[in-house]
């Protein structure tokens, strides 16, 4: 999750730059998309692994 995190700071501040550096415009923005794009596949990475996870132990069996 602290991937996530980081990607989404380094967007936000791609797109702060964006703001102040119209040269630069639209390379600032295409890595912010990029860096959104990073933190969905790790979001994603995350709860698939927590999904699986879970579905493990409501297949173990339950000891009696």
């Amino acid at each position: 999750m602290e991937n996530v995190r980081r990607y989404r700071a380094l967007a936000s501040l791609c797109r702060q730059q964006a703001a102040y550096r119209p040269l630069q415009n639209w390379e600032l923005l295409g890595q912010a998309e990029h860096f959104e794009y990073l933190a969905e596949v790790a979001l994603k990475a995350h709860f698939d692994a927590c999904n699986a996870q879970r579905d493990e132990d409501a297949e173990a069996p339950v000891a009696a």
